[in-house]
């Protein structure tokens, strides 16, 4: 009689204890799309008006700070290395994108690059370490618009300049007619590895765009995901190791639908097989761990434990950008400063 109470009170349990995103209390009201964990201590993010906030402590307390000069910027992506050192990406045309840098937890903010062309506007970073980082932008001229960051030599005093310059695409990797990258979450371009780089597009074409050697060549894959509109294409990119990944997308403008907007890749992203199971548009997706995805959009989120063969839906919150580093790390923004947690 005991052996039966206590298997019905675990089966009771495990019906009931499903994953849902707990919203945490940050005082701000900024979008929020640039997100970077970098463990479960540590969260970074980025949003309209120059904002970037900080936890260290797993969230229970935040640091909401604007960059100085940056107010009237949107930064749609952060990377960020411990508790003192993050990169921020903000978006525009011409000078609105700039790219900033602290080591002192946000106390100052260094502006490593700002744009000067007015046809560009960059749409993410990535990066393999501390110094060593790469940034993308829309076509100029039907070509995408790349500049890679290295420390630079040492000047007189031994202090290395950084440098962003351009790869050895100097003119840019060819893009189609009314191809381009969104600027959504951060994640149309990442970094796997000590030397793999990850680019996803959308508009007229959805491709994936790969380099094993830090962008110095580029090969491409066309993809099963939805194109053909200047909303609709791939949003996200996520590798669970060198030959695994998912990519997720849709139409924006349409984020109810539910077909053609995700795909696997088991050979390095050289192919993607279409999947489905998505509740609508996902602009973000990240592996939690070896068979967990979760991938978020403005009609919700979703979650896969098989490796994205079958999902279920997660909440209907309206989320940006999702990252993980672990099943205890899981972390979504969205807008109006929301900022939540999954608790499994």
């Amino acid at each position: 009689m005991k052996v039966l109470l206590s298997i019905s009170l675990i089966g009771l349990f495990s019906a009931t204890a499903v994953s849902q995103w707990i919203k945490q209390p940050v005082d701000t009201t900024a979008s929020l799309r640039g997100l970077s964990v970098v463990n479960e201590k540590v969260i970074w993010a980025s949003g309209t008006g120059g904002t970037v906030i900080r936890t260290t402590d797993a969230g229970n307390t935040w640091k909401v700070m604007t960059v100085p000069g940056a107010e009237k910027l949107d930064f749609r992506d952060i990377e960020a290395f411990d508790e003192n050192t993050a990169y921020v990406l903000s978006i525009g045309n011409g000078d609105s994108s700039r790219i900033y840098k602290t080591t002192d937890g946000g106390d100052t903010w260094w502006p490593e690059f700002k744009n000067t062309d007015e046809r560009a506007f960059f749409d993410a970073i990535a990066c393999w370490d501390r110094e060593y980082c790469i940034t993308i932008s829309d076509p100029v001229d039907n070509k995408f618009v790349l500049l890679r960051r290295s420390p630079g030599r040492r000047n007189n005093i031994g202090i290395r300049a950084p440098r962003w310059a351009p790869t050895i695409y100097r003119t840019g990797i060819p893009a189609k007619e009314g191809e381009a990258a969104f600027a959504a979450s951060g994640t149309c371009l990442i970094t796997q590895g000590e030397s793999s780089v990850f680019l996803v597009t959308g508009g007229s074409d959805a491709r994936v765009f790969r380099s094993e050697d830090r962008g110095i060549t580029w090969l491409v894959a066309d993809t099963p995901i939805v194109k053909g509109t200047s909303g609709s294409g791939i949003f996200s990119i996520a590798m669970r190791d060198a030959r695994n990944g998912v990519i997720v997308g849709g139409n924006y403008e349409k984020p109810n639908e539910t077909s053609s907007n995700l795909a696997l890749t088991s050979d390095g992203g050289r192919s993607w097989i279409s999947a489905a199971g998505l509740t609508g548009y996902r602009s973000g997706v990240t592996y939690v761990g070896e068979s967990t995805i979760v991938a978020v959009g403005t009609s919700g989120s979703d979650i896969s434990r098989d490796g994205g063969k079958t999902w279920k839906k997660l909440g209907d919150e309206n989320l940006n950008a999702v990252q993980a580093k672990g099943e205890r790390a899981v972390w979504a923004v969205g807008p109006k400063g929301l900022v939540v947690k999954l608790k499994n």
